[in-house]
């Protein structure tokens, strides 16, 4: 325990250079469990993304790019599902509910989709949490009525009652847009941290309406064009969808409904489990995963060959000292610890450090990251991972401590009370 006091105070005589270093320590720590941690949240934004749902389903293709349009509205659909199909899907008795998805269209960047009553009912996030409006209600039976998600309201600030108008496609700039037939905001949701958010959500019959003078994508001229009036009193009912989330009365028969879908003769159609999706998708991203934690575990490796470095510097100009301390009774393997401990000192004061840097910078950035990357950042305590990489990150520093020990422990074998010059 002396030796630690006695390392303490030779760094407090050094402080300048010992704040240096202990900083770049804890900058290179807070890097990696920064990294850690984003990594760790962002698969659970994801994993918290849908709730509560047992199958997805969609025109057959591949499981991830399904999920990633159907959920995450990322990409697009290879093709549609027939809404016979979906009607046939949705009246199985083994299915508890069923919630239609139509996609194509935008709003200044922001995905829209078509859905019905379903949709708020029965789509859940997290940890089985159901979609909450902030303000407004739900679309009823006016095809041109909207809901926006938060991320939407606040970005474009919108609020109930204003007008917008959807673009065709889901590029930022559209070219072709739905003027004629203009949407009301009825509503906004509460926040969820998830795609929910970027999302505006009309009604099936509203999809149904703004494409119902187009031909073969493109819209109507002249006296062909059909009215947001004249389409009001005309039958929306949607002639396909994009996808469906199915949820089943019982998760025994899920396997049973998922083999018949796939073997579905109508059309074909594909069922995934979420999860499992989720989990081939998060395989594809391991290899980037693992390269981001490698980077930033050579920076820890770059923090501690700069200790390494300061005190291996620092040696010659302290053999004085040493000889000092081999007066006053001081072994060699006394001299060896002190440089241990110093090294030990430095890093536990990095680690701390890096550590207080993380939550402050957690603490200041959460909501920004929530609201632009759909990522909640908690302030909990570090996991078993995270201490395991703060004990390997003092393990290391110790392992590094060795060499300038032996050094030392050699030279004060040597010098004796002899100053070198």
């Amino acid at each position: 325990m002396y030796l630690f006091r006695l390392a303490l105070a030779s760094l407090a005589n050094r402080r300048f250079t010992a704040l240096l270093t202990a900083s770049a320590i804890a900058l290179s720590v807070c890097l990696l469990l920064a990294v850690e941690r984003v990594r760790t949240e962002a698969r659970a934004s994801f994993a918290a993304t849908i709730s509560g749902t047992d199958l997805v389903v969609g025109a057959r293709s591949g499981a991830v790019n399904l999920l990633l349009y159907s959920v995450f509205r990322i990409g697009n659909a290879t093709n549609n599902i027939r809404w016979g199909s979906y009607q046939e899907i949705a009246a199985d008795p083994r299915v508890k509910w069923a919630i239609p998805l139509s996609l194509g269209d935008s709003h200044r960047g922001y995905r829209v989709l078509g859905t019905d009553h379903n949709y708020f009912e029965h789509y859940e996030y997290g940890h089985h949490q159901p979609l909450q409006l902030a303000q407004g209600r739900p679309f009823a039976s006016d095809p041109f009525e909207v809901v926006l998600g938060a991320e939407v309201a606040k970005a474009l600030n919108y609020k109930l009652g204003d007008a917008l108008v959807l673009a065709h496609g889901v590029a930022a700039i559209s070219l072709v847009k739905h003027d004629d037939k203009p949407f009301t905001v009825v509503g906004i949701l509460q926040p969820t941290g998830t795609p929910v958010d970027r999302t505006l959500h009309i009604s099936l019959g509203g999809m149904e309406a703004i494409h119902i003078d187009w031909h073969n994508g493109v819209p109507a001229r002249g006296a062909a064009r059909v009215s947001a009036e004249q389409a009001r009193n005309m039958d929306l009912t949607p002639a396909a969808i994009t996808a469906m989330l199915v949820g089943l009365n019982s998760k025994v028969t899920t396997f049973a409904v998922q083999r018949e879908i796939n073997d579905y003769r109508g059309e074909p159609l594909m069922a995934i489990l979420p999860g499992v999706a989720l989990q081939e998708l998060w395989s594809l991203m391991s290899t980037a995963e693992q390269a981001l934690l490698v980077v930033s575990s050579f920076v820890v490796l770059t923090g501690l060959i700069g200790m390494l470095t300061a005190i291996l510097t620092g040696l010659n100009e302290r053999r004085r000292e040493m000889a000092i301390l081999r007066s006053v009774g001081a072994r060699p393997w006394h001299i060896a610890g002190l440089l241990v401990a110093e090294a030990a000192a430095l890093a536990l004061a990095g680690i701390v450090a890096g550590v207080g840097v993380l939550y402050a910078v957690i603490a200041a950035a959460q909501g920004y990251v929530q609201a632009n990357f759909g990522i909640y950042l908690p302030l909990a305590a570090p996991s078993a991972y995270e201490w395991s990489l703060l004990g390997i990150t003092l393990a290391a520093a110790l392992l590094m401590s060795v060499i300038p020990a032996w050094r030392a422990y050699r030279q004060s074998l040597a010098d004796g009370l002899a100053i070198h010059v």
